[in-house]
């Protein structure tokens, strides 16, 4: 599902006599399909990079990177939003597209592949409905408080059940109460076979529900799952 094969990345420029400094070093691990995995790490030690990696907002300047079977190396460009379109994400600014409602959010990922709009509304409803937001499918995203927005933006990363899910922080916004039922939903998804890659500074939360991790130091992995 993802292998990660001494890989290398730096941002910007990476050649003259002035490299730019690689931000994560040699990094070497798998995953395998089905699994649930913590990504560890103080602020600043790589966790967002890694991230980007995993789905392809960047890639690596050094190393072998393999991802739902592709050898990302090898794969064309114009074969890479293919990939990208079996990832689900879910960001720490959000990402919400500010003129469209919180239901239009959600929807969108069907829409761009080609759902009906019956099971859309249906499957939309359901899933606004489970993270506590059946009152505000039309509210846009300014009128709702960050953990509101945070959960329009995790119901948008799952409502198309990707193979692999990343999740940086989607815990930060949100109450303990909130915090338990996304983790109830992250399992659930994990348990029917999506691969769940969850970044968190949270450690009561990932010690009521331990599992494999990673961690991140310096740009280093200093424990493999």
């Amino acid at each position: 599902m993802v292998r990660f094969e001494s890989v290398g990345l730096r941002y910007g420029g990476n050649g003259g006599q002035h490299p730019s400094p690689e931000v994560l070093h040699d990094i070497s691990f798998e995953l395998p399909e089905g699994m649930f995995c913590w990504l560890r790490g103080a602020s600043g030690a790589g966790k967002t990079s890694l991230l980007r990696l995993m789905y392809l907002a960047v890639l690596p300047t050094s190393g072998r990177l393999t991802l739902l079977g592709a050898d990302i190396g090898r794969t064309p460009r114009a074969s890479l939003p293919h990939l990208r379109r079996r990832i689900g994400v879910v960001f720490q600014d959000f990402r919400l597209l500010a003129h469209l409602t919180a239901f239009e959010n959600v929807a969108l990922p069907l829409r761009l592949a080609g759902g009906a709009e019956a099971q859309i509304r249906a499957d939309v409803t359901e899933l606004l409905r489970w993270v506590g937001l059946g009152r505000k499918l039309h509210v846009l995203p300014r009128a709702l408080s960050g953990g509101e927005q945070q959960r329009v933006a995790i119901a948008r990363a799952v409502i198309a059940r990707p193979r692999l899910l990343l999740a940086d922080e989607p815990t930060g916004n949100m109450d303990e109460e909130q915090a338990e039922r996304l983790m109830v939903l992250l399992r659930e998804l994990n348990r029917i076979g999506t691969t769940v890659v969850v970044a968190s500074h949270n450690d009561a939360l990932m010690n009521r529900h331990p599992a494999a991790a990673l961690r991140l130091e310096d740009g280093r992995l200093v424990r493999g799952a």
